[in-house]
């Protein structure tokens, strides 16, 4: 078991989770939250998102139902909402109401396991860069990248921010401009292109396809406004985050998928305040993440990108 953070409570990040339709795999993203001696000492909220007719609602019936039975928090307040709003919308306005009372938070959906250590990584992780306001964000979650044999430090800094397991600060998050206001001004200019791509070529396509309507996506939102202050994500060398959700029943995966890093490290992290970017990790990053060439070839024939 971890050690528990010697972080009075009073400091201690909110834990947000949005939930929608799949009890079981909410089950085991509480009972893995519950594992973490921190969890005793933090406030839950849960914001659960509202049926979208009759062929769901015996779904979100059961998550309100196990919902109502959760223990083992500081405080547990469920935010159920009576019409189904979507994920973006949800993680929009769930995450700015809790930060317009709390400085931090910690966010997870319903379909993430976490480390037993994960909340005292989080934690110290937003103590330590509070006064950092080139880091946007923090993750618990790493991609599974061969890192330079050279990189010794147990964090890293990206172009891109994780949706999987994270975290960040009101300050941060009030920069983000969730109309995309700019994008008249951007949609045809391949220098913002490249460098919005400088996190991975699929985030170009990603805001395009935003912006048409085509996906309802918070992230690559978060990830622009990132990019527009030349900030950067904070990751793990070890991942403490593992989605369960790419086995097709998610809205957002719709099909399985198996590459996105299934071992979780347990373990003291230790975090360099004067952390920089690092080319060749940035390097090894952006390609985990560009497109195969058949999806490119899609994303221009279809819609032109």
């Amino acid at each position: 078991m971890a050690k528990s953070s010697s972080m009075p409570s009073a400091r201690l990040a909110p834990i947000i989770v949005f939930c929608y339709n799949r009890p079981q795999h909410l089950r085991q993203t509480l009972d893995a939250l519950r594992r973490n001696p921190l969890a005793a000492k933090s406030d839950l909220i849960v914001f659960s998102d509202g049926s979208k007719g009759a062929s769901d609602a015996d779904l979100v019936r059961e998550v309100r139902e196990l919902l109502a039975e959760t223990m083992g928090f500081r405080s547990l307040t469920t935010v159920a909402s009576p019409q189904n709003k979507g994920l973006a919308k949800s993680v929009i306005e769930g995450v700015s109401q809790i930060l317009d009372t709390h400085e931090t938070v910690i966010v997870l959906e319903d379909d993430m396991i976490c480390t037993p250590d994960f909340l005292d990584y989080m934690n110290a992780a937003l103590e330590v860069y509070r006064n950092r306001p080139d880091i946007f964000s923090v993750t618990g979650y790493t991609p599974p990248i061969a890192l330079p044999p050279d990189y010794t430090g147990d964090a890293y800094l990206a172009p891109r921010a994780s949706s999987w397991g994270w975290g960040t600060w009101r300050d941060r998050w009030q920069k983000a401009d969730w109309q995309v206001g700019v994008f008249a001004k951007i949609k045809n200019d391949p220098d913002w292109k490249e460098k919005l791509n400088v996190g991975g070529d699929d985030l170009w396509p990603m805001l395009i396809k935003q912006q048409r309507g085509v996906i309802d996506s918070w992230a690559i939102r978060w990830t622009l406004a990132q990019m527009q202050h030349s900030a950067y994500g904070l990751y793990p060398v070890k991942s403490k985050i593992m989605n369960i959700g790419t086995d097709g029943s998610g809205t957002n995966f719709t099909f399985k998928a198996n590459t996105y890093g299934q071992e979780l490290a347990i373990g003291k992290v230790d975090f360099d305040f004067n952390l920089q970017s690092d080319p060749a990790v940035q390097k090894t990053f952006r390609t985990y993440y560009n497109l195969p060439w058949r999806v490119k070839l899609k994303n221009r024939m279809k819609y032109g990108v």
